[in-house]
């Protein structure tokens, strides 16, 4: 059975070895028939009610920890907790007791999986997240309501049915608020990608807002359709949206929500609003994914001396394109587009991040006045960068001029090319077969260079635009023909004559340059 019950450990200081594990025919009074799967602490079984003859987990604490006062209170405490609840999205208790070897906990048998698997495997519209999210919030105001703070919420602990029922599941660190929380537990406490900032600081601190923050951060990565691995940008979102989990993830209590009730209410709004005014509302997402792109596009064309700069784009659905221009020491200048290889929001967001590397790089070369500059050396360094911190492939384009020395230095991924036009309208082309950014650990990269003489003009593209022979020849065909135009106008009227076939879901982006 392809079934997560929560299988990342919250008690890292606790293990069982295989050899601690074996199969009973019976625990209390239930039939048991496998190992379901065992956690930092306890086993889970699969067994069988004699009177119902209903399938469900029997949890037990092993010998080995019987005699471990804290884990015994722990395990009996979260019995306690289950035993309190009664509600259609929290795991239900069907029994508790010892047994020969211990102690043992009956519970609900549910055929699901972990919402992390979920998050992994598919995505859900906003509306269908938030459907869910407001499950997992009924769940938390009747835990609320019982005084009991979970303490331990994530995708691992949310199971969702095959009818699309939510439960809440592992109260094994859970705390009910009029009791005192043990200054021993306190390394144990928590799962620091969804702990509110409170209680990674001091797990005495805990309350109702501690698991609405834990809420927030599942609601990001449902609704975006990946897990955050602690890095939140809400800028993503839409405007409404942002706004309510701006308020749940606050790191200061006095602004954050207080009461699940207040989170549920305007969530419940917010589905309201996707759902009577969906014009409205994709406006809004089109709007907040426009200004994200935005972001990763020049604002202004910048002037150089020696050079004239003609810059014209058109911008796909989350392409994820990234145009930049810098000017570095020893008058040189650089220019780059790049792009994801997918055009999802991931890649989008994924493009902001390369963004933030690539200038830091670049800024770091203008601060400390290096001289002897290679692009192969820039991209090497990107390269295990993105293996590092992103995880998706890039084509990239990047050309450093050097008016000074009449000379232009060009390196590419796959099949970007860079188009020269002589002062005597002969036209050729620069292609530098480097594999993608984030492809392999041991990519080696190389660079070409010519010569850049007065009124030669180059015209850099977006990914692919010239990859086949007949697009070259239909290209040469076509440019010939603009070169009576200013340098500045070129690019508007290549994609304003539709040039290339147009993707919807890819931009395009034409840069033309002359050495004058």
């Amino acid at each position: 059975m392809s079934i997560s019950f929560n299988k990342q450990e919250t008690l890292p200081n606790f293990s069982l070895d295989e050899k601690d594990i074996n199969i009973p025919d019976k625990i209390g009074p239930y039939t048991i028939k496998s190992i379901f799967t065992k956690g930092g602490m306890s086993i889970l079984y699969l067994g069988i009610s004699e009177d119902s003859l209903k399938p469900l987990i029997i949890k037990v604490l092993p010998p080995k920890f019987s005699k471990n006062k804290e884990m015994v209170d722990r395990f009996l405490k979260e019995s306690k907790i289950i035993s309190l609840s009664n509600h259609p999205n929290i795991i239900k208790l069907y029994g508790q007791g010892t047994w020969e070897n211990g102690l043992y906990i009956a519970m609900e048998f549910i055929q699901g999986i972990s919402l992390r698997q979920f998050i992994q495997q598919r995505s859900f519209s906003t509306k269908k997240a938030l459907e869910i999210i407001l499950q997992v919030a009924y769940a938390l105001a009747h835990l609320h309501s019982h005084k009991i703070i979970h303490r331990d919420l994530k995708p691992e602990n949310i199971l969702i049915t095959e009818s699309g029922d939510i439960k809440v599941i592992d109260f094994g660190i859970s705390h009910i608020l009029k009791e005192k929380i043990k200054k021993e537990n306190s390394s144990f406490i928590g799962t620091p990608v969804y702990m509110s900032p409170e209680q990674k600081k001091n797990p005495e601190n805990v309350s109702f807002s501690s698991d609405i923050f834990s809420l927030g951060v599942i609601t990001y990565e449902l609704v975006l359709g990946r897990l955050s691995h602690g890095a939140i940008q809400l800028s993503l979102l839409p405007e409404e949206l942002k706004k309510i989990l701006e308020k749940a993830l606050n790191l200061s209590l006095n602004e954050r929500y207080f009461s699940i009730v207040d989170f549920i209410t305007d969530i419940a709004r917010y589905i309201k609003y996707c759902s009577e005014q969906p014009k409205k509302y994709m406006d809004e997402v089109v709007k907040t994914l426009d200004s994200f792109q935005d972001n990763l596009l020049p604002k202004e064309i910048p002037f150089w001396p020696q050079i004239e700069i003609g810059l014209s784009k058109e911008k796909g659905y989350l392409s994820g394109i990234y145009i930049d221009f810098f000017k570095i020491p020893q008058n040189k200048y650089i220019i780059l587009i790049s792009e994801p290889l997918e055009n999802t929001l991931e890649a989008l967001n994924q493009s902001s991040i390369l963004k933030g590397m690539i200038k830091a790089t670049i800024y770091n070369i203008i601060y400390s006045n290096q001289e002897d500059i290679h692009l192969t050396s820039l991209l090497s360094f990107l390269n295990d960068s993105i293996l590092q911190e992103i995880k998706q492939r890039f084509s990239i384009s990047m050309l450093m001029l050097i008016p000074e020395k009449a000379k232009f230095v060009f390196a590419s991924s796959k099949s970007n090319i860079l188009t020269y036009i002589n002062n005597s309208k002969k036209i050729t082309y620069f292609l530098t077969p480097n594999p993608l950014l984030g492809e392999d650990s041991n990519s080696i990269f190389v660079e070409t260079a010519s010569c850049w003489h007065l009124n030669d003009k180059l015209i850099l593209t977006s990914s692919n635009l010239l990859s086949t022979e007949k697009k070259k020849k239909e290209f040469i065909e076509k440019i010939s023909s603009l070169l009576i135009y200013p340098t500045k106008t070129i690019p508007e009227k290549i994609i304003k004559d539709n040039f290339f076939e147009k993707e919807k879901s890819k931009s395009r982006a034409i840069i033309s340059l002359e050495k004058i």
